[in-house]
């Protein structure tokens, strides 16, 4: 029987930390099993704010080097612009997307406000190429964070506008939210969400940080004036880092909660840290690896777009012949 299709990507941008890997890469790994996988290095999103090309360039490696190092199949990733039908049917869902459905997108609402100055149309346009990424792999479901769920019901009603006015063409995508491990907080603002584009010191634990670093990072981060290690959601800083402890060793919040009985803060933050630096021990050691050769990782991602590119052209092929183009 043929396996249900999940479709997700990323974007090679700023440093990918344990939030992106505990709320998304470490559950792409564990979907592999189940479905038939796409990732995607969502290079096209990036540039809808301004990239030093070089940098990028090298993002993208990275990228691919950290999803291959945590255990993603390189048969299953391939990076957006080697597929020029992302872009051609981004244009034509646009043409079919009322732009009161894209003033309604919160993320854009967040990130213009941000940058004032110099908004481009790429990033209030960017759902709608989201949307052409999702329906070009006739994708069954797309694993994203509770930030992204948006778009994905964007995707969904554009799919079915489209079926509806020109005939069925397109598969109607259905998010998934893990459950777990989905939202790490900063550790110097666990009021806020882990984020790649905060460049504060000690505000990540970034995926290739060094032993020091991350032992630095965890003794620094925010807690409170009490002493007991609980899991009480009115103790953000603690809460933050008792989640992160729970994801990379395994235990359950009852025996975390007991291992720490009267230890306080600093013997907790320092046995976290040796958690987290054996947990990224074995990514870290894979990715020196698998970037030792930046050639062999440019075929691999070649070679991952030449699989996808037949599935996405059918697709755009069907979505032009509805509308009468070519």
């Amino acid at each position: 029987m043929k396996r249900r299709r999940a479709f997700s990507g990323i974007q090679p941008t700023g440093n990918l930390h344990i939030g992106n890997y505990l709320g998304a890469i470490r559950q792409w790994v564990a979907l592999q099993v189940e479905f038939e996988s796409i990732f995607c290095v969502v290079d096209l999103h990036a540039i809808t704010v301004p990239q030093d090309p070089r940098v990028l360039k090298g993002k993208i490696r990275e990228t691919a080097g950290i999803l291959f190092a945590s255990g993603i199949d390189p048969k299953t990733v391939f990076v957006q612009s080697h597929i020029c039908a992302h872009a051609e049917l981004a244009w034509i869902l646009n043409c079919n997307i009322p732009m009161g459905w894209l003033n309604r997108m919160t993320q854009f609402k967040e990130k213009s406000q941000r940058q004032r100055e110099r908004v481009m149309a790429g990033l209030f346009d960017y759902p709608a190429l989201m949307a052409a990424d999702i329906l070009l792999y006739e994708t069954d479901i797309v694993p994203v964070g509770e930030d992204q769920k948006q778009h994905v019901e964007l995707a969904r009603d554009v799919a079915q506008v489209f079926n509806a006015t020109y005939g069925l063409t397109f598969k109607i995508p259905e998010p998934l939210i893990p459950e777990a491990g989905a939202r790490i907080m900063g550790l110097d603002d666990p009021g806020k969400k882990m984020s790649k584009s905060e460049d504060r010191p000690g505000h990540a634990i970034y995926l290739l940080d060094p032993p020091d670093a991350i032992r630095a990072k965890i003794m620094h981060a925010t807690t409170d004036s009490l002493r007991d290690v609980r899991f009480e959601e009115s103790r953000p800083g603690i809460y933050n880092l008792l989640v992160i402890y729970e994801a990379f060793s395994g235990l359950s919040r009852p025996d975390i909660e007991a291992r720490f009985e009267g230890r306080g803060y600093a013997d907790f933050k320092r046995e976290l840290a040796e958690v987290v630096i054996a947990g990224l021990n074995p990514l870290q050691s894979r990715y020196q690896e698998v970037t030792a050769d930046p050639a062999f990782l440019d075929s691999q991602l070649a070679e991952g777009g030449n699989r996808v590119r037949p599935l996405a052209e059918k697709a755009l092929r069907l979505a032009k012949e509805r509308m009468g183009l070519g």
